[in-house]
């Protein structure tokens, strides 16, 4: 009876041998898919085609948070913070099947199936937030992100089916509390990054003059529904006719705009978007799938789009 808890007990500890390898494989198309990005990101890989998406993944990936640090020379993106704990992931699963570990393999695995839990868990909450951010905020379908909260969802799930856990009830505490912290922190940082607050105002290198004119309930509403149906409007920071074209939407409407920055040197710089759509000129709109350049009077867009609200500009 004695043994037969004892060995009860050692496989518990350990989990499940299909689990870790499943977790490893996962981990390393997590890896191939985070590192991809951040290769192509840093300018050592070529493009990359989104599948179903069209020119979404720039779009995502080229948002505010899409980087985790910037600098005029370098950039850190956030895909590399996925490519981190991917690894972490690929590494903590295959550590204790390795030969030559059986004194010390017991305590290994409890302790890297810990570690898998944090490591996925925390994943796998913070995919919910970005998947939150692009569908809400960025409005646009990336593969990628939704291949890696895929990914992340099913690491998770994979370590608490296989863990082989002895109190469960200990699991599920700590996976609320950390579940909690890892959301509130993410929409912390969601939220300092989101453009549209009221104290986002974008200034330093490569950002546009502010926009101080005020908007009108009209002129909000046509911003509004310009980006509710896909409108664009490609820009430059430097150019006078596109700080032209948002004064005359004014400021809380020229923030419910979706406005790609095209300039290599501009903030959030999305050029290789710019140069797919052969963009020559400043600003251009982008209204059901026809790009027209030029300053356009208000009117004109509400009618280009299909706008039925008050045109009283």
């Amino acid at each position: 009876m004695g043994t037969t808890r004892l060995t009860s007990r050692r496989r518990q500890d350990q989990g499940f041998k299909w689990a870790r390898i499943s977790m490893a494989v996962l981990g390393t198309v997590g890896v191939i898919d985070t590192g991809s990005i951040t290769l192509k990101r840093w300018g050592m890989l070529g493009d990359l085609t989104c599948p179903m998406g069209g020119d979404g993944c720039d779009m995502v990936l080229n948002s505010p948070w899409g980087t985790l640090a910037q600098t005029e020379t370098f950039s850190i993106p956030l895909s590399f913070a996925g490519l981190l704990a991917y690894l972490a992931v690929l590494v903590m699963a295959l550590v204790p099947l390795l030969p030559g570990l059986m004194e010390n393999r017991s305590d290994l695995s409890r302790r890297t199936w810990w570690g898998l839990f944090t490591v996925s868990l925390g994943m796998a909450v913070f995919s919910m937030v970005l998947l939150g951010l692009m569908v809400f905020k960025i409005q646009a379908f990336c593969f990628f992100c939704v291949l890696s909260a895929t990914l992340s969802v099913l690491l998770l799930i994979l370590c608490v089916i296989g863990g082989g856990w002895d109190d469960p009830s200990q699991l599920f505490f700590r996976g609320i509390l950390l579940a909690l912290a890892v959301l509130l922190g993410s929409l912390i940082w969601a939220s300092v990054l989101d453009p549209a607050r009221p104290e986002a105002a974008v200034t330093g290198p490569g950002a546009p003059p502010l926009v101080t004119s005020a908007s009108t309930p009209a002129k909000v509403a046509l911003a509004e529904h310009l980006t509710a149906t896909g409108a664009v409007m490609y820009s430059a920071y430097w150019c006078p006719h596109c700080h032209e074209q948002k004064e005359d939407f004014g400021l809380e409407a020229a923030k419910k705009l979706t406005v790609v920055e095209c300039a290599e040197d501009g903030q959030n710089s999305q050029r290789a978007l710019c140069q797919s759509k052969k963009i020559e000129g400043f600003p251009t709109w982008e209204i059901n799938g026809k790009l027209d350049s030029g300053v356009k009077d208000l009117k004109t867009l509400a009618g280009l789009s299909g706008f039925k609200g008050d045109n009283n500009f």
